[in-house]
């Protein structure tokens, strides 16, 4: 009986920490749509930062074909855009999917976004979806979050499209004052 009693709270307290692991798993679909925040994607630097911790999400570190880009392939498919995909990418503040389109004009048109570069080898779109202030809650500082939605195509990527958001945390811009005026001359000069 003595067995039984210890066995529930250990199978209890399994199941806890299985719920808990779910709920810390990542929303990517939410990150990689603009739908989440710079903290949301701020809570993914753990997994990539230690390869263990990827592999605890589900997700199985891939070869770097791309020098700027951390790939990883997912255990179950994430849904972007209407396009299901296992693969993700990070570079900089962007998470990106590696959808299977081998053209991303037709997406970045539905999606509205404009047009950075377009040229038969390579594409760019993107648009800033949110501009936001924020205050720092240890500096007191304002800072601008900043959310924009790309989708491009990357020549070590033949036949790939990326789609994805960019978040970043940036100073406001200092107002540019005018031009001072031209001293007074001397009367006489």
């Amino acid at each position: 009986m003595p067995r039984t009693l210890l066995l529930a709270p250990c199978v209890a307290l399994a199941l806890s920490v299985a719920g808990q692991a779910q709920a810390a798993t990542p929303d990517l679909a939410s990150l990689i749509e603009c739908r989440g925040d710079i903290a949301g994607l701020t809570a993914l630097a753990p997994a990539l930062e230690d390869p263990l911790k990827a592999v605890a999400l589900g997700w199985q570190p891939l070869p770097q074909a791309n020098m700027f880009m951390t790939e990883y392939r997912l255990a179950s498919p994430i849904r972007v855009f209407g396009n299901d995909t296992d693969r993700i990418a990070f570079t900089g503040g962007s998470v990106m999917a590696i959808l299977d389109l081998p053209d991303p004009r037709p997406l970045a048109k539905e999606l509205a976004l404009e047009t950075a570069i377009d040229t038969p080898t390579k594409a760019m779109f993107g648009k800033e979806l949110r501009s936001e202030e924020t205050r720092d809650a240890d500096s007191g500082k304002v800072l601008i979050e900043s959310v924009v939605l790309n989708v491009s195509n990357v020549a070590s990527h033949p036949g790939k499209t990326l789609v994805g958001c960019s978040y970043s945390l940036d100073l406001p811009e200092e107002p540019q004052d005018e031009a001072p005026a031209a001293p007074p001359q001397a009367a006489g000069a």
